[in-house]
C-alpha cells in the first residue's frame, strides 16, 4: 500500500525557492571564496555589489545549470554555473554586466557559462545601455571540448556587433588567457589591477617550451605590462576596489549609447574663466619642453581631466574632461615625451580614442604642438606610413564636433594629421607662439638657403640671419589664418571661453557623411 505525498503549500514553494536561491547564491565552498581573498581577490558578486549603486542589482539566469555528462560533470552541477549576470544601476543609469566567477571550475567557460553571457550582452543592446564584463577566468572548460571553443566565437560576435552602439567595458580581475582575451580586446576600455590580473595569449610555460624565453606571469601580461608596452590595456589600479571606482568613473563621460550623448554636468566653474598663466606657460624657447597635461587642466571644468592609457605612447596624451558641463574627449602632443613627436605607438593610441569619441557623439578638442613624424629605419620599416595614415584616417571620419587649438609647432604633414581645417575640423584656433611651417627654421634655411650660406664670407652669421628672417615671414600662425587655415590667433588665456563658445555653437552640428557599408581604414 502506498501512502500519498501531501501536496506541497505555496509556503512550501516559497521556502524551495528561497532554498535554491541561497544554493545559487553560495554556489562555491567557503575554501574557494577564502582561496579568492587570500589572492587579494573580491568573488563575483562582491565586486558586482561594489561596481553597482547599492541595491540596484537584479540578478539573471541564477538557476541556470551546465549539461555536461562527461568525465562525470553531472556529479557537480552548481546553480548559475560560473558567471553570475544581471542588470543594475550607475549613478542611476542603466548597465548590464557579468562576473565570471572563478571559485566555480575556476571560472573556466563552458556552453552555458557563455550562453548567460551572451544573453544579457544581447539584452544591453536592445536596451541601449552599456555592458560591464569582469573578467576572472581559467579558459576554456577542457571537459566540454569544441563546444567551450564555439561558445567563445558566440561572445566575440556579440562584442563585434555591439561595437560602436553601446559602450563596452573589460574588468580584467584575475586570469583572461587563450581565446579568452580577444574579447576584452574588442570593447571599448580595458581595466587591470596591478599583481593579480594576467592577460596572455599563451603562458610562461608554453612560452619556455616553444621558444626558450624565461618570463614571470607579471612581466608577460600583467597590468603595467598591457598598460604601458602593449597598450592593451587601458587603465591600471592598484587594488580592485579602486579597479571598480575607476570603471564607475569612466562611464559618467559616455552615452548610454551611439544614438545618445552624454550626459551633462552642472559645474560651478565659470565658462567665462581666463587663466593669464597660460599666456607664458608655452617657453620661448622652441627647444624647451613644456607638459601638455598642464594646459589642459587650466582649460576644463575644475581642471578634471581623467587620462586614457597614460601609460602607453607618453607623447600624445589622450582622455575625457568637461568644458561647461559637456563631456568632450582631449587629444594632446605631449612636448614632455619625445618632444610630442608623432610615431606608430602614438599614432595608433590617438586614432583608436578618436574613433571611440565619434562612434559615441564626444566633441573632440586637440591640443597641436607637433615638430613631426619620428625619423629611422625602426619607424619606416614598422610601416609609420600606414599607423601615421590611421591618425589621419580617424580624424577626417570623425563627425563629431571637432575643435583644434596650435599651441606652438606644427610642422609638416603631422600638422595635416593634428586636426587641421583640412581634415574637416570645425575651428581652428592658434596662440600667437604657433608657428605653422612644413618643417623648422633651422631645417629649411639649411635646404633653401645652402649655396647662399656656403658663399658668404661669414656663413654662421649668415645663418643666422635667414633663420631669423623665416621665421617672421614663415614661422608664426598668421600665414596660415590668411589663408583661412585658422579661424583666429587667440590670446591664450581666452582660450576656456573661446572653445567653450565654439562648443555651444556646434551643439546643432550635423554632418551624415557619405552613403557607404563602412570604410577601409589601413589597419
Amino acid at each position: 500500500m502506498t501512502r500519498d505525498h501531501a501536496p506541497e503549500t505555496s509556503e512550501d514553494k516559497l521556502a524551495r525557492l528561497q532554498e535554491l536561491r541561497e544554493e545559487a547564491v553560495h554556489n562555491a565552498g567557503q575554501a574557494a571564496v577564502d582561496k579568492q581573498h587570500e589572492k587579494g581577490k573580491l568573488t563575483a558578486r562582491e565586486r558586482i555589489a561594489k561596481l553597482l549603486d547599492p541595491g540596484s542589482f537584479q540578478e539573471l539566469d541564477a538557476f541556470v545549470r551546465h549539461r555536461t555528462l562527461e568525465f562525470d560533470m553531472q556529479r557537480n552541477r552548481p546553480w548559475g554555473d560560473a558567471v553570475v549576470t544581471g542588470h543594475g544601476t550607475i549613478d542611476g543609469r542603466r548597465v548590464c554586466v557579468f562576473s565570471q566567477d572563478f571559485t566555480v571550475f575556476g571560472g573556466s567557460l563552458g556552453e552555458v557559462m557563455a550562453e548567460k553571457m551572451c544573453k544579457i550582452m544581447d539584452l544591453a543592446a536592445r536596451i541601449g545601455c552599456p555592458v560591464i564584463g569582469i573578467n576572472d577566468s581559467g579558459g576554456a572548460r577542457i571537459q566540454e571540448g569544441v563546444v567551450s571553443l564555439g561558445a567563445y566565437g558566440d561572445v566575440f560576435l556579440r562584442n563585434v556587433r555591439c561595437s560602436g552602439v553601446i559602450p563596452q567595458i573589460s574588468l580584467v580581475m584575475g586570469p583572461c588567457a587563450g581565446g579568452a582575451v580577444y574579447s576584452p580586446a574588442i570593447t571599448d576600455f580595458i581595466f587591470m589591477v596591478k599583481e593579480t590580473s594576467h592577460m596572455f595569449i599563451t603562458g610562461p610555460d608554453v612560452i619556455r617550451t616553444v621558444t626558450g624565453e624565461e618570463v614571470g606571469f607579471e612581466d608577460l601580461g600583467g597590468a603595467m605590462s598591457h598598460n604601458s608596452r602593449s597598450g592593451v590595456a587601458h587603465f591600471a589600479a592598484d587594488d580592485e576596489d579602486g579597479c571598480l571606482q575607476d570603471a564607475r568613473y569612466l562611464l559618467s563621460y559616455l552615452p548610454q549609447n551611439n544614438l545618445e550623448i552624454p550626459p551633462r554636468v552642472m559645474t560651478t566653474d565659470d565658462s567665462q574663466r581666463r587663466d593669464p598663466e597660460l599666456d607664458t606657460i608655452v617657453p620661448d624657447s622652441p627647444n624647451k619642453p613644456y607638459d601638455m597635461r598642464e594646459v589642459i587642466r587650466r582649460i576644463v571644468d575644475d581642471g578634471e581631466f581623467l587620462e586614457v592609457h597614460e601609460h602607453y605612447a607618453r607623447n600624445i596624451v589622450v582622455g575625457f574632461a568637461r568644458l561647461d558641463g559637456f563631456s568632450i574627449g582631449v587629444v594632446g602632443n605631449q612636448p614632455a615625451q619625445l618632444a610630442g613627436v608623432l610615431d606608430i605607438e602614438s599614432s595608433e593610441k590617438a586614432a583608436r580614442f578618436i574613433r571611440t569619441c565619434d562612434a559615441f557623439n564626444i566633441p573632440i578638442l586637440t591640443f597641436c604642438d607637433v615638430p613631426g613624424f619620428l625619423p629611422g629605419t625602426t619607424q619606416e620599416w614598422g610601416g609609420i606610413i600606414r599607423h601615421g595614415a590611421k591618425l589621419l584616417y580617424a580624424y577626417a571620419e570623425a563627425t563629431v564636433p571637432k575643435i583644434t587649438i596650435i599651441t606652438r609647432k606644427a610642422y609638416g604633414g603631422a600638422y595635416d594629421v593634428m586636426g587641421s581645417k583640412h581634415l574637416a575640423a570645425d575651428f581652428n584656433f592658434a596662440w600667437p607662439s604657433a608657428e605653422v611651417a612644413v618643417m623648422g627654421p633651422d631645417g629649411a634655411v639649411n635646404i633653401i638657403y645652402r649655396r647662399d650660406i656656403a658663399a658668404s664670407p661669414t656663413p654662421d652669421s649668415r645663418r643666422a640671419t635667414l633663420i631669423e628672417d623665416y621665421k617672421a615671414h614663415f614661422a608664426s600662425p598668421y600665414v596660415a589664418a590668411e589663408r583661412g587655415y585658422l579661424d583666429d590667433v587667440i590670446v591664450p588665456s581666452d582660450t576656456r571661453p573661446t572653445v567653450i563658445t565654439a562648443l555651444h555653437t556646434l551643439q546643432t552640428k550635423r554632418d551624415p557623411g557619405p552613403r557607404r557599408k563602412h570604410g577601409n581604414i589601413p589597419l
